[in-house]
């Protein structure tokens, strides 16, 4: 959703937690009676909390013909609520010197509010209500239904290489519900009644489903007993948590298409399917990426941007996912340049990874790299509830937050050479050629 950002609250929303990650991040965490769990992380370095929730329902628990509506949701509960007039919710947090925002992925929504620390029982409040009172009514129906639709023209459909995601994914997870976009497809929420999105929201939308966490500088007995006064009288879920039960199917060959689009320059991208993210092979595959393809010290960069200067830009990252995941590797043909040479060169690079150990040196800089993004990634409050949330919620184990970064360094040459013979292969891939529309036969 659009950013919200008050004058007052600017200067505070990238603080630093001090010595980052240099002690172990300390924290509680237990359930309500009513399923909701709740971590609590005391940082009195600055006078900032983080109220934040987390609903184990993304994309992939929509119906194959309602697509769309875990990301509507995110736009529609900012609508009001039984206790809160429309348009009102923002109000409460910009006059209170605070933030607020939210989003959505394939495997789930999160909502936020960055507030002075005196203000954390008005963030508890306005997510009690949100979780309990929300008005699912036609009138804010309609109303997020065109500002959907207007998001969707100005990220996917008139963004130049704006439809990649949605034309990767449809082919990398064809048969599972990781297929189609976290935006949805408009015709499925035109054709969705006001029945089925209050059915989404009493299904999803209910403690049993959710992760309560808050950090920042907060007095922990004092926070619990407003945790109880806002959330405890919640009553749980009635229905089971709808799940995708099927496993994600492999590819069993290469998958290729072309894509002329409003673009200037031609572009090649390609995702290589790999391992569920907190999987064994998933540090490994997210270490080959970054070996790739981070920083203009990498091998792709110095290769193909540098050297061959075939292309303008390039990248690769692990798209991480609860239940498979897929990493993508792109580049920008340069001006003049022929995309068939540029791919050409880029799957050579990639071979040579294949073929060859990589250096004792390039390891450690590699492992340097890795703990360099993993302590600033948590550097801040809001960081932190949001990882401390995400590690319980995809793997039962909020302490990775402190521990994860253990795997990483476990990882070897030999582990690294090993998964892009395993994940980085031509039969394991989807390749997406982008063409300018001018060259359309």
């Amino acid at each position: 959703m659009k950013q919200r950002i008050t004058i007052f609250f600017s200067c505070l929303l990238v603080a630093f937690v001090a010595n980052a990650q240099s002690v172990n991040i300390e924290f509680e965490e237990y359930d309500l009676d009513n399923g909701m769990h709740v971590i609590l992380h005391e940082d009195k370095s600055t006078p900032i909390v983080a109220v934040t929730i987390m609903y184990h329902v993304g994309s992939k628990n929509e119906k194959p013909d309602r697509t769309g509506f875990a990301h509507f949701f995110e736009h529609l509960l900012f609508e009001g609520t039984e206790n809160i007039e429309r348009g009102e919710f923002d109000k409460y947090i910009e006059n209170a010197g605070g933030t607020l925002n939210a989003n959505t992925t394939y495997d789930r929504t999160f909502y936020y509010e960055l507030l002075p620390s005196n203000q954390l029982e008005l963030g508890l409040w306005l997510e009690s209500e949100r979780l309990l009172h929300a008005k699912v009514e036609n009138k804010g129906i309609e109303t997020q239904r065109e500002v959907v639709k207007e998001e969707r023209r100005q990220r996917i459909d008139n963004q130049p290489y704006g439809s990649w995601i949605e034309e990767m994914f449809k082919r990398a997870f064809k048969g599972y519900a990781y297929e189609w976009p976290v935006i949805g497809y408009m015709e499925h929420l035109n054709a969705a009644q006001e029945e089925d999105y209050v059915n989404f929201y009493k299904t999803f939308y209910v403690p049993n489903n959710a992760v309560l966490s808050i950090a920042g500088d907060i007095d922990i007995p004092e926070a619990k007993k407003l945790i109880q006064k806002y959330f405890g009288s919640i009553p749980r879920g009635k229905t089971e948590i709808p799940r995708p039960n099927k496993q994600v199917p492999e590819l069993t060959g290469e998958q290729r298409t072309t894509i002329y689009d409003n673009i200037q320059l031609p572009a090649v991208i390609t995702g290589f399917r790999i391992p569920a993210e907190g999987t064994p092979d998933y540090y490994a595959v997210d270490m080959l990426s970054t070996l790739l393809a981070q920083g203009q010290s990498s091998r792709l960069y110095r290769s193909l941007v540098d050297d061959q200067q075939k292309a303008l830009q390039i990248g690769a990252f692990p798209f991480g996912l609860e239940d498979a995941g897929i990493n993508v590797v792109f580049a920008l043909v340069n001006q003049g340049g022929d995309i068939g040479e540029l791919e050409a060169a880029l799957q050579a690079e990639i071979a040579k990874v294949r073929d060859e150990l990589i250096g004792e040196k390039e390891l450690q800089k590699l492992k340097n790299q890795i703990e360099n993004d993993f302590v600033s990634g948590n550097s801040t409050v809001a960081s932190r509830a949001e990882s401390l949330a995400n590690y319980h919620m995809y793997f039962g184990d909020a302490n990775l937050i402190n521990t994860e970064i253990e795997r990483y360094m476990k990882v070897t040459r030999e582990d690294i050479k090993r998964v892009a013979n395993k994940y980085f292969i031509k039969d394991n891939s989807v390749t997406l050629e982008f063409l300018p529309k001018s060259m359309e036969p």
